[in-house]
């Protein structure tokens, strides 16, 4: 009997360090964008397009990720993603005007698109059914790690240097995990005979893009603007086309059938609730940090540190416990303390003590750090081994579709939450003549916003209390045993990571 071959740790280290970079530079403008606004002379709407255009590109290429896997190798297609991604970073860094800027991030988020599911796909295929927990969980520690890391490394660089750092300092340890690649990476794989159906690249191009783009522009211009609706409205058509297409074809581009696992579509629904809630709190706090507290942005992104912490230190631990118990106990356990910290963000005040906001915040990553992955892992695991690339990239997609969505609606319930007790408080406050209006007037506004907030997160406590509730129906999936042979690009990645293996 052949000797069971291991996987390459080596090559999972380079993998996973492309990940971490690609996930880190989604979030690591946020704290830069004052900065860069003031610089290059844009309007806020404008240089908030550096990071919704990063999500629109992100939702447009990730739905194509699946034939991707399938067609090429994870070399080739590695060496590409990184590559592009390597580009677009050199070339933000010497961004002369917006322009140059906005293309650079453009070019940075194909990349990324693609190295995202690229990597999950390989850790599915090379860990056993048995052993796949342990290794999300290091994915994970990548995942949720590296965005929880990004705003406080930003505001450190900001407050130290030029914004042009940020990139900068990833080019060269972008092309370093390219030249590593390059000559550690050595999986071959036969051609594949698949061709790409150009109507479904255009309707899912349309499609995501106009459902992401509407949800994206939602924060600034509101739920009611013409431009949101319609580009909803006809992002939604085209989606729905799309999907249609898929169950027309012999070939997908991306296999809706996946849905008829009722685990799969199950994590998959508490994936989407969960996101929606946690970008809650990484959107709305540092409104309430810098614009009512006074804190800098460095300050701001420390809040979020030890939360991210949390999350490096128990993700393994979780992927392991996972392993062991299954994924309901982590995840009833996780929601339920995400429930409840979320429910502690709707008692904001405008005194409410520093170091009791990283408590409920690190506590609430805690939380969330025991959910994720588990709950992705299950629904993964219930699928079969020519359904992961399809699997992949539909949650990838959804990450981004619910996370564009799900910052759309806090900022829009926040922003007319806001107003709405401000003209309250206007109509119901009779003020003395000796009392300065201006001062008034401002403090009204901060206690009006607060208000907005503690509303927003009452959304955000309901919708993790649907979360848990999903939770309570989710089952474990074990590994089937089956006489069926790995497909030649598992066996030769295997094969061929194991000769690499130190």
């Amino acid at each position: 009997m052949k000797k069971e071959t291991k996987p390459s740790y080596g090559m999972m280290a380079i993998l996973m360090t492309g990940a971490f970079m690609a996930i880190l530079t989604n979030t690591l403008l946020n704290n830069a964008l004052p900065a860069i606004m003031n610089d290059l002379k844009v309007s806020a709407p404008t240089v908030q397009w550096l990071s919704s255009g990063f999500m629109l590109v992100n939702g447009m290429v990730i739905p194509a990720t699946a034939f991707l896997i399938q067609k090429y190798s994870v070399r080739h297609l590695y060496l590409c993603a990184i590559g592009l991604f390597a580009i677009g970073t050199w070339i933000g860094g010497f961004a002369p005007n917006f322009l140059v800027l906005f293309i650079a991030r453009l070019i940075q988020a194909v990349g990324a698109a693609v190295i995202m599911p690229l990597v999950m796909n390989v850790l599915l295929t090379t860990f056993p059914i048995e052993k796949r927990g342990s290794a999300m969980g290091l994915f994970g520690l990548v995942m949720v790690f590296a965005p929880a890391i990004g705003p406080t490394l930003s505001g450190w660089m900001v407050q130290h240097y030029h914004w042009s750092a940020l990139f900068l300092m990833l080019t060269p340890l972008v092309l370093l995990i390219y030249f590593l690649a390059f000559f550690k990476l050595h999986d071959r794989k036969e051609k594949a005979n698949i061709h790409m159906d150009g109507l479904s690249l255009v309707l899912s191009t349309i499609g995501f893009g106009g459902v992401l783009y509407g949800f994206s522009s939602a924060g600034n211009e509101g739920w009611q603007s013409p431009v949101v609706i319609s580009t909803i409205i006809i992002g939604l058509f085209f989606t729905v086309l799309f999907i249609w297409r898929q169950h027309r074809i012999e070939k997908p581009m991306l296999n809706f059938r996946i849905y008829r696992s009722p685990m799969y579509a199950l994590s998959s629904a508490i994936s989407i609730t969960l996101s929606i809630s946690m970008f809650s709190a990484m959107l709305i706090l540092p409104i309430y940090l810098q614009n009512i507290r006074g804190f800098t942005p460095l300050e701001s992104g420390l809040l979020m540190l030890p939360g991210a912490l949390i999350m490096a230190v128990m993700s393994p631990i979780t992927g392991i416990i996972f392993d062991r118990y299954g994924a309901k106990i982590l995840t009833m356990t996780g929601l339920s303390i995400v429930l409840i910290t979320t429910y502690f963000f709707t008692q904001f005040s405008a005194s409410t003590n520093y170091l009791t906001l990283i408590m409920i915040y690190s506590l609430r990553m805690l939380g969330i750090s025991m959910v994720m992955m588990p709950v992705i892992t299950t629904g993964l695991n219930c699928l079969s081994k020519q359904d992961y690339p399809h699997g992949t990239a539909m949650n990838q997609t959804l990450q981004q579709v619910s996370g564009a969505f799900g910052g759309s609606l806090m900022i829009s319930i926040m922003s007319t939450r806001s107003q709405l007790h401000a003209k309250e408080m206007i109509h119901s406050t009779v003020l003395s003549p000796y009392v300065d209006w201006a001062t008034w007037k401002q403090q009204m506004m901060i206690h009006a916003t607060i208000k907005g907030m503690n509303d927003s997160f009452w959304v955000a406590t309901g919708i993790a209390a649907l979360a848990l509730i999903l939770a309570t129906f989710l089952k474990e999936a074990r590994a089937k045993k089956s006489s069926a042979k790995p497909s030649n690009q598992v066996q030769v990645v295997a094969k061929e990571w194991g000769s690499h293996s130190s």
